[in-house]
């Protein structure tokens, strides 16, 4: 289990990170999506480590990210910012990795298939996306036990992606491996992960079980014969109001039932109810908060 209480990040006078509290349970995949800026990079460093919390700690496993080096051991991060050096092979990169970690050879053969890559290329010289497959094939060769990924899809065909996603899958539910996804690709988040966090400007706005806050979330189009305003609205919990002519569509949070009795007995002409998907459930709660004001 991943725990990070009370974390806060600044970096000189710039807070980056604001008293974070976040649980995430061992084998599941965890999204993590926010504008840019709002402090997505930063966390995942953290939790891998390589920045120290100015208050607060991360825990894994009950062991501190930061102090504890055998933890971090565990712990595999894929950034955003791809470094190898310069002239490096993949076969030279093999070695390094053999004599840090607790190395796979037989996880290492299988995605470096997997992956179309071969050992003799030097990867200074691929493209993005074929260095994000071996910044991947290094991640999944250590066997971690958390794996933190910054825009992993990054560069990936759809392919390599589809297949990628099968096999992370197959590793939570085998391995009990923990993974958290940060990606600007909400439709990619959204049939692989099993709960989901919304960071704004250092604070987690809201978690959750993904499935759970789809369904707490709909939009409802609806047709009256009078005019309505968004004050006669005031008692439902309203993320998104629009109205064009005699139509309104509402983003409302509850109970879909209970929603719909209620607005019943506002007499509309017609009343449709619509899905939300991951994409719009982020949306539509930061335009809420009116954090995608201009």
């Amino acid at each position: 289990m991943l725990e990070i209480k009370k974390g806060t990040k600044a970096f000189g006078p710039n807070s980056v990170l604001r008293e974070l509290d976040l649980t995430i349970p061992t084998g599941s995949i965890f999204g993590l999506v926010g504008i840019n800026g709002a402090g997505k990079s930063t966390l995942l460093r953290t939790i891998a480590g390589v920045y120290r919390l100015n208050d607060g700690e991360i825990l894994f496993e009950g062991k501190n990210t930061y102090l504890d080096a055998n933890i971090r051991n565990e712990i595999a991060f894929v950034s955003d910012d791809l470094y190898f050096p310069t002239g490096s092979t993949i076969a030279g990169q093999r070695v390094f990795y053999e004599n840090l970690y607790s190395f796979s050879k037989e996880n290492y053969n299988r995605f470096l298939k997997m992956f179309e890559l071969k050992e003799e290329m030097t990867i200074s010289t691929l493209s993005k996306g074929n260095k994000r497959r071996v910044a991947l094939l290094f991640a999944l060769s250590i066997q971690p036990k958390l794996l933190l990924l910054d825009e992993a899809y990054d560069g990936l065909e759809p392919l390599i992606r589809l297949k990628f996603k099968k096999v992370l899958a197959q590793l939570v539910e085998s391995e009990q491996l923990t993974v958290i996804i940060s990606s600007h690709s909400l439709k990619e988040l959204e049939d692989i992960c099993d709960s989901f966090g919304i960071l704004e400007d250092g604070k987690l706005l809201r978690t959750g079980d993904l499935l759970d806050s789809r369904d707490d979330l709909n939009k409802y189009q609806l047709v009256f014969k009078h005019d309505f305003t968004a004050n006669d609205f005031k008692n439902f919990d309203v993320l998104h109001f629009e109205k064009e002519g005699h139509v309104y569509q509402l983003v409302i949070r509850g109970s879909k039932q209970e929603v719909q009795e209620e607005l019943n007995n506002l007499n509309p002409l017609l009343l449709d109810v619509l899905p939300v998907n991951f994409e719009e459930l982020f949306i539509y709660e930061l335009e809420s908060r009116g954090s995608l004001d201009e």
